[in-house]
């Protein structure tokens, strides 16, 4: 097996999560037949001080660096305007990114591909904290601030911190298949159970803190148990409230209805299910407050475009394709 040329772009205040995550992905993928040929670069190829304060040696000038056949990586890190404002370093990562096999970002590592001009015309995501600056300053970046990792042909860019290790098992499945990155996965014990596309964040977090307190009350109870009783008379109950009234605070603070709020609860609380156990669907149904495993397929099918079948076939693979 030829080997695959990893090279991690190592700059001052680089995130030491971002460089250590994925290469810590890649080392153990060659327990398993992987073959990655790892390497750092860093402007002059001088130490880096992580943004923890580590130091970090480098293997090779940047301007030394061949990329062809490589999966060229830039980490990011918390100073990532003083970052894209390093001409030299930008203009180094272009050239990289010109000539590698495929090119990837972790975390704010996105802003330095937009500013070499990497993601024009590309989706593309970065930690959700960040994606309206991102958004804002790089206009041709078709931005996606939800999803954990986000291919557009050969650029892959990812979520925050931790999804640099999700990112990393993706690739480790596009070249070597599923079941090494499983078995990647079970090694540094974490969960390969993130497809990219998934939701960085549930949809409580989603909704915010409303300005009303009985609102509040009434999500975080569906919230906490989606199988409960939580029809809109049930809701205003609650809350003490009449349904009308309830109805208005639910459009004016979150912009949807009760019941569809209380049914994005439940589909969250069966996707879980699906992700993490093998009960049946009936089961996974009654649980997450559908009550049958119809209507569960129906919900699916109509937020998600597939049956909870599929959905939980999809598991068993980062969604890299």
């Amino acid at each position: 097996m030829r080997t695959r040329p990893v090279l991690v772009v190592l700059y001052d205040g680089v995130r030491l999560l971002d460089v250590s995550g994925p290469l810590e992905v890649f080392a153990e993928a060659n327990e398993h037949g992987g073959r990655y040929g790892l390497r750092t670069a860093s402007p002059g190829g001088t130490d880096v001080r992580t943004n923890t304060g580590t130091r970090l040696g480098a293997d090779l000038d940047l301007a030394a660096a061949d990329p062809r056949d490589a999966t060229v990586l830039v980490p990011g890190g918390p100073e990532w305007a003083r970052t894209i404002a390093d001409a030299d370093l930008i203009a180094q990562i272009r050239r990289l990114a010109d000539g590698a096999a495929r090119t990837a970002s972790v975390c704010a590592g996105a802003f330095a591909l937009a500013a070499a001009g990497v993601l024009d015309g590309r989706r593309a995501t970065t930690h959700w904290d960040l994606t309206d600056q991102l958004a804002r300053r790089f206009p041709h970046v078709h931005v996606d601030g939800d999803a954990i990792f986000v291919k557009d042909g050969p650029v892959i860019t990812s979520a925050g911190v931790t999804s640099g290790i999700d990112l990393a098992l993706a690739l480790v499945e596009e070249d070597l298949g599923a079941e090494v990155a499983r078995l990647v996965a079970k090694h540094l014990v974490v969960f390969l159970q993130r497809p990219g596309g998934q939701s960085q964040f549930s949809v409580r977090l989603e909704t915010g803190r409303p300005r009303t307190e009985l609102l509040r009350g009434v999500l975080d109870a569906v919230a906490a148990d989606p199988a409960g009783p939580h029809t809109l008379g049930d809701l205003a109950a609650r809350a003490g409230v009449s349904t009308r009234h309830l109805t208005r605070l639910f459009r004016e603070e979150l912009g949807r209805t009760p019941a569809r709020f209380v049914e994005q609860v439940r589909l969250e609380a069966a996707q879980q299910q699906l992700e993490r156990t093998t009960d049946p669907l009936d089961v996974v149904a009654r649980r997450a407050g559908f009550g049958t495993a119809e209507t569960l397929r129906r919900a699916f099918v109509r937020n998600l475009g597939v049956p909870p079948s599929d959905y939980r076939a999809r598991f068993r693979t980062t969604g890299i394709a």
